[in-house]
């Protein structure tokens, strides 16, 4: 189980072109702006990524527009853990448990999950927020990084999850978030 004082949002490159390819990408985009506005609410860290910017363009508007105080982070590496930034800023975070969103599902998801459960973090991936151009590799590496260790979740579950009470504030919130 999620524990809100250990876990943190991990967004994985969904920027210019290659964000607007995604297969649904309708969906996808919906369902991660509910998964931002939910972390907004329960007040939890998110880090957000993004692959060679000068190439791929920046973080789209849709999600940079609910971020207004998070500076992405460039990385090279197709895996989060190839850049010394955000291991650094991970690290800073005292946060064990990730929960990962983003593009592409098989392979930035996928080798950051792969190296985020290599050096001892607990990886939760957003099933319905996270997308390949194909459903075919979306698939293949959600099944993956199952396989690896990595819990497969859903919107709905993960916020549900991190709130675990049906009371309050924030869980009104949430709750008109999933609707």
């Amino acid at each position: 189980m999620l524990n809100k004082e250990q876990t943190i949002l991990v967004i994985v490159d969904i920027q210019g072109k290659l964000a607007q390819i995604m297969h649904d990408k309708e969906a996808l985009f919906a369902n991660i702006e509910k998964v931002i506005k939910g972390f907004n609410v329960l007040e939890l860290p998110i880090i957000l990524l993004e692959q060679v910017p000068d190439k791929l363009g920046e973080t789209i508007t849709e999600i940079t527009n609910l971020l207004p105080l998070v500076s992405p982070i460039s990385k090279s590496s197709f895996g989060c853990m190839g850049s010394d930034e955000f291991k650094l800023t991970l690290e800073q975070t005292g946060r064990k448990q990730i929960v990962l969103i983003g593009i592409e599902t098989h392979i930035c998801v996928y080798q950051s999950a792969a190296q985020l459960l290599g050096a001892g973090y607990e990886v939760t991936v957003v099933s319905d927020a996270v997308s390949s151009r194909s459903p075919e590799n979306k698939q293949v590496g959600l099944v993956n990084m199952g396989k690896l260790g990595a819990s497969i979740s859903s919107v709905e579950m993960l916020l549900f999850e991190l709130l675990q009470k049906a009371e309050g504030q924030q869980f009104r919130e949430i709750a008109g978030l999933v609707k």
